[in-house]
């Protein structure tokens, strides 16, 4: 997938494209639908299959600080939509100016100036321009009047409630991850670079622990998880504390892995944690003892969880560390 930050660039570049177009915050099911069907509506009329998506993400711009925690930076973002294979990207900067647009500009110079659009492909609740005018309708108007089609796609749901990233935040917040695979295809992750914290898991506990550096925004409910550990491409078992130590008295939000059955100075690498299910929550422990007892059981609760089938994890193009499984 070819990444382009400004549409001069593709200007008489492309003969024709199927477009979708969206945030796609998470990338989760529904998303994935849309991008695939773009690439096959592109793949069947010869045309180049292009997804535009923003950066920041428009309510960044519009509500500033009242926005909420995005499920996928726009790093990670790209990362997942290049997996459902569109051949183009086109991340544009979201910014006042670009808010202003009516839709039919936006399309003009974007889409049909830019990527000289033959079909566009929309979820079922898109909006797009000053005020969020353009909607389905709108497009089909625009299409009969600038010659292009557009198409679509219906809510896709899962247990009866349709797929949406709101769906996923409010999950995942509420310490939910084990039902956020079926709407993701995937567990929910955050990736971080390991950093020096408190020297206490190794050292006091016996059970070392990468301290994450957050970077990204959402971060499931305080407590202890069963996770999958990726590095280098391999998964490691392990368990995650999130929240603030109550039994040490800390006051910062923290995030620290412990990777079962490993050895290794990570310090200063980037780590990606797949969260697979909540063991408990956080608790204050009477002392060091009691604390170093109950993190053994979450240890043996955690290898316990990720050791069934439905807990496998499937990582692109890797290779599996021992104590996980190649499926």
């Amino acid at each position: 997938m070819i990444i382009v930050r400004n549409i001069e660039e593709l200007e008489d570049v492309i003969a024709g494209s199927c477009v979708t177009i969206g945030n796609f915050d998470g990338v989760h099911k529904g998303h994935q639908k849309l991008i695939q069907l773009a690439c096959s509506r592109a793949k069947a009329q010869g045309l180049v299959s292009v997804v535009v998506t923003f950066d920041p993400h428009p309510l960044r711009v519009l509500r500033d600080d009242r926005t909420p925690p995005f499920i996928t930076l726009t790093e990670q973002k790209l990362e997942l939509i290049s997996q459902y294979g569109p051949q183009v990207c086109l991340l544009l900067e979201f910014n006042m100016d670009m808010a202003r647009l009516a839709p039919e500009d936006f399309v003009k110079k974007y889409l049909l100036d830019g990527l000289n659009m033959k079909e566009m492909i929309v979820g079922y609740d898109y909006h797009l321009g000053k005020g969020r005018a353009g909607n389905f309708e709108t497009l089909k108007e625009l299409g009969a009047k600038h010659n292009f089609s557009v198409d679509r796609l219906d809510p896709v749901s899962i247990e009866d409630a349709v797929v949406s990233s709101t769906r996923i935040r409010d999950l995942v917040q509420a310490g939910h991850v084990w039902p956020v695979r079926h709407l993701l295809g995937r567990f929910y992750q955050i990736k971080g670079e390991v950093v020096h914290g408190m020297n206490r898991g190794g050292r006091l506990l016996g059970f070392p622990t990468a301290n994450i550096k957050l970077v990204d925004e959402l971060f499931p409910k305080p407590g202890v998880y069963a996770i999958w550990v990726e590095l280098d491409n391999k998964a490691y078992m392990g368990v995650a504390n999130i929240g603030k130590n109550p039994t040490f008295g800390n006051d910062a939000l923290s995030v620290e892995a412990h990777i079962i059955d490993f050895e290794g100075d990570i310090y200063g690498r980037d780590i990606r944690v797949h969260f697979v299910q909540r063991i408990r929550d956080e608790k204050k422990f009477s002392g060091i003892d009691e604390l170093k007892e109950r993190i053994a059981t979450d240890t043996a609760l955690g290898r316990q969880i990720l050791s069934q089938p439905e807990a496998e994890i499937r990582l692109t193009k890797a290779d599996f560390a021992d104590g996980s499984r190649n499926d």
